[in-house]
């Protein structure tokens, strides 16, 4: 029985040979990749910059007291 290029013979049945093949990340890998994204943009931040708030101006030294 004449095997054809990267087949071979397994009990008497003919069977593909394995590809090498790269390794695959799981369901679970990936959703434990994107929660600790997540965590650690709600937890720590992406960026040092503190959250902008309105700044309330001084009242003009030359202006007169109110009564």
């Amino acid at each position: 029985m004449p095997v054809p290029e990267g087949y071979h013979v397994v009990r008497r049945h003919i069977r593909r040979n394995p590809r090498p093949s790269a390794k695959k990340m799981s369901g679970w890998t990936i959703a434990g990749i994107c929660a600790l994204v997540w965590l650690w943009g709600h937890f720590i931040g992406f960026s040092d910059s503190d959250t902008t708030t309105p700044s309330t101006p001084a009242p003009a030294a030359s202006a007169p007291a109110a009564r």
